[in-house]
């Protein structure tokens, strides 16, 4: 009787069907590969693509696979397409996979000399509203219960956390007609995020100092931009409408590598040429010194403190490109004087910049705005 009961609970579980699989890409110029787990009960797999950007249910193909978990092909500059993997049994097919991009290019990934792409993504204008929240704001009573991001402010463009950020979360403030910008720190690795495992050793500098759970990257890395460009396709397909990479400015710190202007160049408009081709905007965080050089790859600016630093001048680059500077402020006298921030206030619209006064910690516990 237990044999029998043993045989029949086997049965009914070859009867389900299988779970979704868990799927890897890798790619080398124009080649792209494709991994997946093995999944228990499952007897073949099927690779869904369709090209990006993404036309409708239509545009869906898919290659059975047989019982391979893995495959790869040499494709065309420019190739650019998102899959996913189901599992299969007689009793049907598992829903999908993670779903993935990739767009792949003949050309070196960092190149000092690159050209701005062209295309059609979002383009905030002069002087938008905006809110600038990176963290959850935590509970006065001290215990680890958090807040969700504030989505209340009447702002016209929201900057939120990359990693922390869900999908509804995005999906709830563009339907509210606002514009979502993701954060994620480009030029430096920190040690609670998901990805961090795949940085190398080799690639980790030294330790930031207001930072410390922080250290700087080795921007001249191939793997390094991979991972960029991993984050880059993670903000696309949870819906972000641009990015803001963080920490772009590694050569003109103590990071321990021995890095110049030329290097910090390839790396940035490498970025922000990857984040363009996705169709997404992006931001470039303070580096003030390389401006000039970096304004035609850029859609808009996100900069701390130019005010208390007196070093607003720079960022009118911008403005004369009809490029918004979205401008944050931490003195706490901005915060206890109102007139002292009323004169920021005014100084800020003179120049058209879209200036907030934030806790530094950007978590919501501190906001007065000059707009």
């Amino acid at each position: 009787m237990l044999t029998l009961f043993l045989l029949l609970e086997s049965s009914l579980a070859l009867a389900e069907p299988p779970k979704p699989p868990l799927i890897v890409l890798s790619q080398d110029r124009t080649k792209i590969s494709i991994t997946w787990s093995p999944v228990l009960n499952a007897s073949s797999y099927q690779l869904f693509y369709t090209p990006f950007p993404f036309t409708g249910s239509e545009s869906i193909k898919n290659v059975a696979m047989g019982n391979v978990t893995s495959g790869s092909i040499e494709l065309w500059d420019g190739a650019a397409f998102i899959v996913a993997v189901k599992a299969l049994n007689d009793a049907g097919s598992s829903d999908y996979s993670n779903i993935e991009l990739f767009i792949l290019s003949k050309a070196p990934l960092l190149d000092p000399e690159a050209s701005p792409v062209t295309g059609n993504w979002y383009k905030p204008p002069v002087a938008i509203t905006w809110q600038w929240q990176l963290k959850k704001a935590i509970e006065d009573d001290g215990i680890n219960e958090i807040n969700e991001i504030n989505t209340s402010y009447p702002a016209q463009l929201y900057d939120i956390d990359l990693f922390n950020s869900s999908p509804s979360l995005i999906n709830t403030l563009k339907a509210s007609g606002k514009k979502v910008i993701c954060y994620f720190s480009a030029g430096t690795y920190e040690n609670y995020r998901e990805d961090k495992d795949k940085f190398k050793p080799e690639e980790l500098g030294n330790t930031l100092i207001d930072w410390p759970e922080e250290r700087w990257l080795d921007i001249r890395s191939q793997n390094v931009a991979e991972i960029m460009i991993s984050r880059l396709n993670l903000a696309l397909l949870k819906g972000c409408d641009g990015v803001e990479p963080d920490n772009v400015n590694v050569y003109a710190n103590n990071s321990g590598f021995d890095l110049s202007a030329r290097d910090q160049l390839a790396f940035n408009k490498f970025i922000a040429n990857e984040a363009h081709k996705r169709e997404l905007s992006v931001a470039l965080k303070n580096n003030m010194e390389q401006i000039p050089e970096l304004i035609d790859f850029f859609d808009f600016s996100i900069n701390e403190r130019c005010h208390e630093l007196n070093e607003c001048d720079s960022l009118t680059h911008f403005i004369i490109n009809g490029k918004p500077v979205l401008n944050a402020e931490y003195l706490q006298s901005y915060i206890d004087n109102p007139a002292a921030r009323q004169a920021l206030c005014d100084t800020s619209k003179g120049v058209q910049f879209s200036t907030l006064i934030l806790s530094r910690d950007l978590d919501d516990s501190q906001r007065f705005s000059c707009f």
